[in-house]
């Protein structure tokens, strides 16, 4: 003997639209908190890459910005690591987030059209798979155009909340 089996309705329509309107009521609340990933990563980003510099040695970079044919390299390895740190904890602060867009921008477009550029664009280049693990050829220029998109969003739509920008903007009204 066959039971017939009856659809299974999962939500109705109208949790459908409880859920739409929930959705759309909460966006503007949430759509403010976008800035937050993008300032913990690009901060993050910048520091490690400049804690690295300092980490392996100024003089280190400096020779490959010489070797590139840099002028005043010891200078530019110095001012690329302190731009880094310093650019990477104010952008993870939110601190003067349009000020310190600026140079850390100069820094990934010098890094675009000096070292990454020759390579096009993919950043991943699987060139083999051996015992030892994947084996990858040079980075191109697209993770410094993340970096460039993401910078340009955070200088153009603001640092978000819990930004030390904000509290700036706070005292100064007063």
């Amino acid at each position: 003997m066959s039971v017939p089996v009856q659809p299974v309705q999962v939500s109705s329509p109208s949790s459908r639209n409880q859920i739409t309107n929930f959705v759309r009521q909460s966006r503007p609340r949430l759509a403010q908190w976008a800035p937050v990933p993008l300032r913990l990563i690009v901060g993050l980003g910048f520091i490690e890459h400049g804690w690295l510099k300092l980490q392996r040695g100024p003089e280190v970079f400096a020779a490959v910005l010489q070797a590139l044919g840099t002028p005043f390299p010891h200078f530019a390895a110095w001012a690329t690591i302190a731009t880094e740190l310093l650019g990477g904890v104010a952008i993870l602060a939110g601190a003067f987030v349009r000020l310190s867009s600026m140079p850390l921008a100069v820094v990934m477009l010098t890094a675009i059209f000096t070292v990454h550029w020759q390579f096009g664009f993919s950043s991943v280049k699987l060139l083999a798979v051996t015992t030892a693990g994947p084996q990858f050829g040079k980075p191109g220029y697209e993770v410094a155009l993340l970096y460039l998109a993401c910078l340009a969003a955070l200088v153009v739509g603001g640092p978000g909340p819990w930004a030390v920008d904000n509290v700036l903007k706070a005292r100064s009204r007063r």
